[in-house]
């Protein structure tokens, strides 16, 4: 024997009373729950699915509602900075009216353009290049065609209307005249 079991008493065998005594010194386990009656839970169950199932349609008509709120007011930001160009638009119309000098119309118009412009360019608008380059379905639209000495077969001869594109999507083709050549 080691000298740490010299010291400690030999073990008794396991009785009724002494398991009764571990168990009194040790606290008590607790015991399972009692079951409820089913129905209550069953009742119990069916109520939070109820709100479960409430809550996800509530939040799918917020949803939708958030959409729908989007799509409508999508563009408000974009409006209200063209609003100050509009104002300018009205002052220059209503200067025309009295004025005698039409140089001072002119330069209000080119100076409301310019505006124009810079706003449509600020928001990703940009022109779509048409006099002199090749004629291009893709971002033109033919409206006439006529003999030119000038400009090469096939190639833009005149803009009528301005095209535009938003990064690299068409918004509106240019409508253009297309040369055919020089005449026989």
């Amino acid at each position: 024997m080691k000298h740490s079991e010299k010291n400690q008493p030999a073990a008794k065998p396991a009785t009724a009373e002494s398991v009764q005594e571990l168990a009194a010194e040790h606290e008590p386990v607790a015991a399972a729950p009692e079951p409820e009656d089913p129905a209550a839970e069953a009742a119990r169950f069916k109520d939070l699915a109820l709100r479960a199932q409430a809550d996800l349609d509530n939040f799918r008509k917020r949803a939708v509602r958030d959409k729908e709120d989007s799509i409508r007011y999508a563009n408000a930001s974009l409006l209200e900075k063209l609003l100050p160009i509009l104002d300018n638009f009205h002052l220059g119309l209503e200067a025309a009216k009295s004025a005698a000098d039409t140089a001072s119309i002119v330069q209000g118009m080119a100076m409301v353009e310019k505006q124009l412009q810079d706003f449509l360019k600020a928001h990703g608008v940009e022109d779509v290049p048409a006099e002199g380059t090749a004629f291009d379905p893709g971002h033109h639209e033919a409206v006439a065609q006529e003999h030119s000495a000038a400009v090469p077969e096939g190639h833009v001869v005149r803009q009528l209307r301005k095209g535009y594109k938003l990064k690299d999507r068409l918004l509106r083709a240019s409508s253009v005249t297309v040369s055919k050549g020089a005449a026989a």
